[in-house]
């Protein structure tokens, strides 16, 4: 008699409630739980716990598809069929329908400048309207196709529709997964040694520097466009004076205390305002402030990263590693500060190398597989390390978790690349202030890409075993329901050579720069080996990360080094943000001025070597006596002689000895 699956029934229901309560804590990294609306935060939720489930679930029914002979006891985790099929056809149609229409209806709607509801509709089904009659004209073309080979039924229309669904999220699943297969691995051996973790931190910082001073100088000549509309507002109607007012109330930036003679003219304004200009400047406010908000938490974590990195290194002579966390912590620190540095400075860097290597023979076991399960699945690794000897008896609870971390992997491999590839334009997940326009994207790419993920996986198992799941009786029979459908599904996984060779060999960054667009490479294949500033280099960054610490320890404040909470809709004027407001619109000018510094430490103007070559010994001990100079304390009676020249610069005459500039053009030897 066959056992019972009670045992499986709960052990899949608090898996669910694992995965729900995982969920819930990622959404609240991501976005304010508070004051997100409901009719965002369900939809997200659910385009996020549906494809983890699905990670269950494709074990589960590797399971449960063994023959009726077999005893269930030497199964692992199953449930019956009819549950399996059920539960597999409400997954996937929710996740469709969150995937074709509801997420990008609130992508949209979200990102509209219009005030009211109505408007806002309109707006994100007109935006929608283009892409959907593109789609609808594909469909067109392929039903044609399965009618010709199939005849018209209403079989051939849901084929149709699951196996178009099914071909664009394999084409775009194969991709980011060939990339994130060499891209994962590789990052986490870059970032295993402390050095070289802090090495890339600096040669990252220019270019995050850069793109957070253009996000600056953007929401800056924004929030100027509405100040000016405020001073021009008396002449329009109340409606339109409430919209403006509205806008004026969460600028932040120090020019809207100018009056209006002092504040430069905008030649694109119109003379006329309507409602769409005012909404299409409300959407370009809310993104750049998502943009601004953006960069600056990517900066803050940056030179936090490099700040604790670099107190692992200088922590090298005394072996002992200060805790950071605070007094008042829930937790006690249990571990001493000689056992914190051997943990921070040589257990953690040799477990991420085991880590990249295992992640590097699990990279080059599945394109293995994706290569070979279309002639000879049988010897593919998938299915050895699965189904080692055939698929007649049930799978046993460790090869369901092999098979759950495989498909993990698999997972893991596709999104990773969604965050590095600078390719989706202004989207980004920021802590606590993710724009919802990008949270809906963002969760409408994981619901997308999970299914055919999943199937792609279960192929690369034995054929006995694969043809008698339920997701193959669900979906694998629509998608093979043609010639054409069934080969797709076979010969395009081989293409995934194509992006683990271009990944392999930076063939994105080649193109990129080849084309002008920088952001075609992956973030972190940055080389950092340039020197002077302008070139991104480590030497760079690492002037600009000390001065950012230096700031924030000599004023105790924020300055970017701490998260900002709040909805980027339209945040109100108690938001504070990242940096403070005369920070944050000065941070061009400092730049400029910290590569001034860094130009004048390294005297790469003056000695013409670039910063690569050696510092020689006169120009540390030059720096270390006018540094000496020039922190005395003299007393008042104390006058310079006038042999060194006058005092306006604070002993200029001992600089240009000791390794100062001439201000007059005259040379230093």
């Amino acid at each position: 008699m066959a056992s019972s699956s009670v045992g499986s029934d709960i052990f899949a229901l608090l898996s669910l409630l694992v995965i729900s309560i995982g969920v819930l804590l990622l959404l609240r990294h991501y976005l304010p739980l508070r004051t997100t609306p409901g009719y965002l935060l369900f939809p997200v939720f659910l385009a996020l716990a549906l494809p983890c489930s699905i990670i269950l679930l494709v074990p589960i029914d590797l399971a449960s598809s063994s023959p009726a002979a077999t005893d269930d006891r030497h199964r692992g985790v199953w449930l019956p069929e009819a549950v399996v099929l059920t539960t597999w056809r409400i997954t996937y149609w929710l996740t469709f329908v969150l995937t074709w229409f509801i997420l990008p209806f609130l992508g949209e709607y979200c990102d509209s400048g219009f005030r009211d509801t109505r408007a806002r509709v309109l707006y994100s089904l007109r935006s929608n309207a283009r892409y959907q009659l593109i789609t609808f004209g594909t469909a067109l073309a392929g039903l044609v196709y399965f009618i010709l080979s199939n005849g018209f039924r209403g079989q051939s229309i849901k084929g149709l529709v699951m196996a178009l669904a099914y071909a664009w999220g394999l084409v775009l699943a194969i991709g980011l997964m060939g990339h994130g297969l060499v891209a994962l691995p590789r990052r986490v051996w870059r970032n295993a040694r402390v050095g070289d973790r802090l090495r890339n931190l600096q040669a990252q910082a220019p270019r995050t520097k850069d793109r957070l001073d253009d996000a600056v100088e953007e929401l800056g000549g924004l929030e100027d466009t509405v100040m000016q509309l405020r001073q021009r507002k008396t002449g329009m109607g109340k409606e339109m004076q409430e919209w403006i007012e509205e806008l004026a109330e969460t600028a932040t930036t120090p020019t809207s205390g100018r009056s209006a003679a002092t504040r430069p003219s905008n030649p694109t304004i119109p003379a006329v305002l309507t409602e769409r200009y005012l909404a299409d400047l409300t959407r370009k406010l809310k993104r750049a402030r998502h943009k601004k908000a953006r960069f600056t938490s990517e900066w803050a974590a940056l030179c936090l990263r490099a700040k604790h990195t670099q107190t692992i290194l200088d922590a090298a002579t005394s072996k002992t590693l200060p805790s950071t966390r605070p007094a008042n912590a829930l937790l006690p620190n249990l571990l001493t500060p000689a056992l914190r540095y051997h943990l921070r400075a040589t257990l953690l860097p040799y477990a991420r190398l085991i880590l990249s290597y295992v992640l590097a023979a699990a990279s080059v076991f599945l394109i293995f597989s994706e290569l070979i399960s279309p002639f000879l699945p049988q010897i593919s690794i998938i299915s050895l390390t699965i189904a080692p000897h055939s698929a007649k008896a049930g799978l046993t609870l460790p090869s369901q978790l092999l098979a759950a971390s495989w498909l993990l992997y698999m997972q893991l491999s596709t999104l990773s690349t969604l965050s590095t590839l600078r390719v989706w334009g202004n989207r980004a997940l920021v802590p606590r202030a993710t724009y919802p326009e990008s949270a809906t994207w963002y969760a409408l790419q994981v619901a997308k890409l999970t299914v055919p993920l999943s199937y792609n996986f279960i192929t690369m198992l034995p054929r006995d075993l694969l043809l008698r799941t339920q997701f193959y009786q669900f979906l694998g029979k629509l998608i093979n329901l043609t010639p054409l459908g069934e080969g797709f599904s076979k010969v395009f996984p081989c293409f995934i050579l194509l992006p683990v060779l271009a990944t392999t060999f930076n063939l994105y960054g080649r193109i990129g720069r080849a084309v002008g667009l920088e952001g075609l490479g992956d973030e972190d294949e940055a080389d950092g080996q340039g020197s002077g500033f302008g070139t991104g280099g480590w030497r760079e960054g690492k002037a600009l990360i000390d001065a950012e610490l230096q700031r924030h320890d000599a004023s105790s404040a924020s300055l970017g080094l701490e998260a900002r909470a709040g909805s980027l809709d339209l945040p109100s004027r108690s938001d504070a943000p990242l940096l403070p407001t005369s920070t944050a619109d000065a941070s061009v000018a400092r730049t400029r001025e910290a590569r001034r510094e860094f130009n004048a430490i390294t005297n790469q103007e003056e000695d013409g070597e670039g910063a690569d070559g050696a510092r020689h010994f006169y120009q540390d001990f030059g720096e270390r006596v006018k540094n000496t100079f020039d922190n005395v304390e003299r007393p008042e009676w104390f006058k310079t002689p006038a042999w060194l020249g006058p005092e306006s610069d604070g002993g200029s005459a001992l600089k240009r000895w000791f390794g100062g500039r001439a201000e007059d053009g005259r040379l230093r030897l």
